[in-house]
């Protein structure tokens, strides 16, 4: 019953993906559906991954490290707050890191990527919304810090992640979107950097997301919940 009621989910939001990809001239394989775990259990996630998952977020350092351990080939994010001293055991775990939200942790995360000889791939977490519940960084720092990071050897801005306010109608999400999006690209003018990833979107407002350039969208409840 769990397998077959997640095989129905993972199908109606892939379609979702697919169609409002569509909508803005993209390809469904133009995004990656992030499932976010921590809605689920490690067995969750692996039937997850035998129905075709590959990506996995966890907002937890100590939670992805037990997930990883039942799904040691999936792609692993980040997505919440990395505290510097779960760095060297959470790093070597990840494919990216969605949450740089610091210039403390660029760096500490720049010695980390230097002392094992492998950049550390990172979206800089910007605050669009402005609330003050969220964290990231204010969109006008942003441009200083991507200057930092070009001469930082052990790190690799790959783009940019933000949170929308809730709202009930997701359509009142899509200025928080588009601003990511505006920045990106003034970013990319900036430093030269290609900067391929918008990390934005959950399950209340990717279609949203994905209409306004998002190419990672963090997807847990709506895919999870109420699975045991």
């Amino acid at each position: 019953m769990t397998t077959d009621m997640l095989q129905d989910r993972i199908t109606t939001v892939n379609r979702r993906i697919a169609d409002a990809a569509a909508r803005c001239g993209r390809r469904r394989a133009d995004v990656t559906l992030v499932a976010v775990t921590k809605y689920s259990s490690p067995d969750i996630a692996s039937i997850a991954w035998d129905l075709g998952v590959r990506d996995f977020g966890e907002s937890r350092p100590q939670e992805l490290w037990k997930k990883h351990a039942a799904l040691p080939t999936a792609n692993w994010h980040l997505i919440g707050h990395l505290q510097r001293n779960k760095i060297e055991k959470t790093i070597p775990l990840v494919s990216l890191v969605h949450s740089v939200d610091s210039e403390r942790l660029l760096l500490a995360l720049d010695e980390f990527g230097r002392k094992r000889g492998s950049l550390v791939s990172v979206l800089l977490e910007v605050n669009c919304s402005r609330e003050e519940s969220k964290g990231g960084l204010r969109p006008e720092d942003v441009p200083v810090l991507a200057d930092k990071a070009l001469t930082l050897p052990g790190v690799r801005i790959d783009g940019l992640m933000t949170m929308a306010a809730f709202h009930d109608d997701p359509q009142l999400c899509r200025p928080t979107f588009a601003e990511l999006r505006e920045l990106r690209d003034r970013l990319r003018s900036r430093t030269g950097l290609p900067l391929p990833n918008l990390s934005m979107g959950m399950s209340n407002d990717f279609e949203v997301a994905i209409e306004e350039g998002a190419n990672l969208v963090r997807i847990g409840s709506t895919l999870f919940e109420g699975l045991s």
